[in-house]
């Protein structure tokens, strides 16, 4: 069992809704991520996306743009994104997921990626540009080293498509709340509900619902439906806000609190 697959099994024994906040790796440096992560930890987050920063990212809104900007302007790389992975691992447990586009960890190798991240403690990999269909090489590699290819379902996503999605996706189905970019918003996509219940009659496997969750409110309607909430946005507008890296840390972890209290049991 991977820890993602133990982390949501814990979880629904104790009636808690994950939260897994969104960074990306390198912004504005390596050592503030680190510090980000375990603090992330610390106040209540129970999975953690990296992002992995790319110059033409697909589904990224501008605050998400801006971050990888700044990583890549700092000298972010894949392979120092794994270093970074190994240096976090070494304090905590908590699932680190993967995020990004399939051009980096295919330059690296379809195989030799998925096998440098499970030796440094990755637990999944989660590449919005690239469908099943086209990346079965990379995903068969990542489910031999154990890590969980996690898949992104929409909206637009047809019945017969969400089934097909739900049988490959590993550790849990990410369920993108509405058509677009990455972006903090003032209120959750109308149909939500009706969403998330067409995979719920497919399978049990966890859905984590991302985009444009924002508020601890946002939260609150996520915990009635789905089993975790993806925080990217709002949560790298508090760190682009910091005037140093002690006050994004207090900042970001602040906000982790807040967002992870209507989570919890009860």
């Amino acid at each position: 069992m991977s820890r993602i697959q133990a982390c949501f099994r814990r979880l629904r024994a104790a009636g808690e809704t994950a939260l897994v906040p969104f960074v990306t790796a390198g912004d504005p440096d390596l050592d503030t991520t680190a510090e980000l992560v375990w603090a992330m930890v610390d106040a209540g987050a129970d999975l953690i996306e990296l992002g992995v920063p790319f110059s033409d990212p697909l589904a990224d809104g501008p605050t998400i743009q801006r971050s990888s900007e700044r990583s890549l302007a700092a000298g972010t790389t894949l392979r120092k994104v794994l270093d970074l992975v190994q240096r976090i691992r070494a304090r905590t447990e908590a699932p680190l997921v993967l995020m990004g586009s399939a051009n980096p960890f295919y330059a690296m190798g379809a195989r030799a990626f998925p096998k440098a991240a499970a030796e440094v403690g990755v637990d999944g990999i989660l590449v919005p540009d690239l469908p099943p269909e086209e990346g079965e090489d990379l995903y068969q590699a990542a489910e031999e080293k154990g890590l969980d290819a996690i898949l992104l379902a929409a909206p637009t996503t047809t019945e017969s498509r969400l089934a097909m999605l739900v049988q490959r996706s590993r550790g849990f189905l990410y369920y993108v709340s509405l058509t677009g970019v990455t972006g903090a918003r003032d209120r959750l996509a109308p149909g939500l509900a009706e969403g998330v219940a067409a995979v719920r009659k497919l399978s049990e496997l966890p859905v984590c619902v991302g985009f444009g969750i924002s508020t601890p409110a946002h939260a609150a309607r996520i915990a009635a439906l789905a089993d975790g909430a993806v925080v990217g946005s709002a949560l790298v507008d508090r760190l682009e806000a910091s005037q140093s890296r002690s006050e994004a840390v207090r900042a970001v972890a602040d906000f982790v609190a807040a967002l992870k209290a209507p989570l919890r049991a009860g």
